[in-house]
């Protein structure tokens, strides 16, 4: 495995969009033979297997379940690998990602761009402690340049599903975006008359998200589950990725940036405090969260992926979460945030 990743990491590092392509495949390619069920019968010949990619019939192989994989030997041995800044995937992504945000917009770097960001998406939601990168704001600026108006729509719609996933469970990675003018950047684009429909909706579902009640990790069945894939070490990797904040303590500052500490953790009300100053609207928001907070995704977004759920829930491949990520509020989003003025968009302060 550590082979197939130093070439996939060599081929994301290049200059040459068909070998970044290349090793974006390659990534994809291991997480789907970790994360897919394999096939209960095996064609008989080549000829029957090349007849099955063609078929309509053929189907993608179903997803494990999470409690499932903490028995499988290769995501065992990819999640240990992901402890170590060597082989950790994400931050690997992350350098792409800034590469090609670099090089301009183009067919291809658009295209390459948005696999990127999908594949973000799945490997946070495989290996929550890669989550800790997004809590620098040199990381998170990524995601908030990636919400330039002059864009393409696909770009800013898998940034939103990207971001979403980074501040899952992470209320510091939630004040890091906050610190970086994350509110004025979401709702600068939500205000442009240029920005698509379906990505003032997408947008409008990522405020339905941010406006959730947080609370302070806890270490639960899950987390516990997850430590002993890590062999106990799961802390290593937290500790590796928060080491400028605990230069800053020892430099003088307060400890109460400590990941999980109940300071860090914003109510909805001081949340819509926030996003008030940028939008005249949000009570409105906050009304249609309070009657879906249950009854929706809701209770499923603030808490790490379950154990015992599947893989294909978790967006572990290409970043796709059914049901869950983006945030749907069915009837709520289209009627009462974005029809209210016809010609305009309503209730937001400009």
């Amino acid at each position: 495995m550590e082979t197939l990743l130093s070439h996939s990491f060599d081929y994301l590092s290049s200059a040459s969009p068909q070998k970044v392509r290349k090793g974006l495949r390659q990534v994809e390619g291991l997480l789907a033979q970790i994360c897919l069920a394999s096939a209960s019968s095996p064609a008989p010949n080549k000829r029957q297997s090349m007849l099955a990619l063609g078929s309509a019939s053929s189907a993608t192989p179903p997803s494990k379940k999470l409690a499932d994989l903490n028995q499988d030997l290769a995501f065992r041995e990819f999640y240990k690998l992901q402890q170590s800044f060597q082989w950790n995937v994400a931050m690997r992504l992350i350098g792409c990602l800034e590469r090609l945000l670099g090089k301009g917009s183009n067919g291809t770097n658009d295209l390459l761009i948005v696999q990127t960001l999908d594949l973000i998406q799945g490997v946070l939601l495989l290996h929550p402690p890669s989550r800790e990168l997004f809590a620098r704001e040199i990381h998170m600026t990524i995601f908030l340049d990636l919400l330039d108006p002059s864009l393409c729509p696909a770009i800013q719609s898998s940034t939103l599903l990207a971001l979403v996933t980074s501040l899952l469970d992470s209320p510091l990675n939630a004040r890091t975006f906050e610190a970086c003018d994350g509110l004025l950047v979401v709702t600068s684009l939500f205000k442009s008359r240029a920005t698509s429909r379906e990505v003032k909706l997408k947008l409008v579902e990522f405020l339905y998200f941010y406006l959730m009640p947080e609370a302070a990790p806890k270490r639960s069945a899950a987390a516990a589950q997850q430590t002993d894939v890590l062999g106990g070490r799961r802390k290593e990797l937290v500790a590796a990725f928060d080491r400028d904040r605990r230069r800053e303590t020892l430099s003088g500052n307060s400890g109460s940036n400590v990941v999980g500490s109940p300071s860090n953790t914003r109510s909805t009300d001081e949340k819509q405090a926030m996003l008030g100053r940028y939008m005249s609207n949000v009570q409105d928001l906050v009304e249609d969260l309070a009657e879906d907070l249950f009854s929706g995704p809701y209770g499923q977004l603030s808490a790490p992926v379950p154990i015992g759920s599947t893989v294909q829930e978790a967006g572990a491949i290409g970043g796709k979460v059914p049901g869950k990520v983006p945030v749907k509020v069915p009837g709520k989003v289209p009627g009462k945030v974005l029809g209210r003025v016809p010609g305009k968009v309503p209730g937001v302060g400009h």
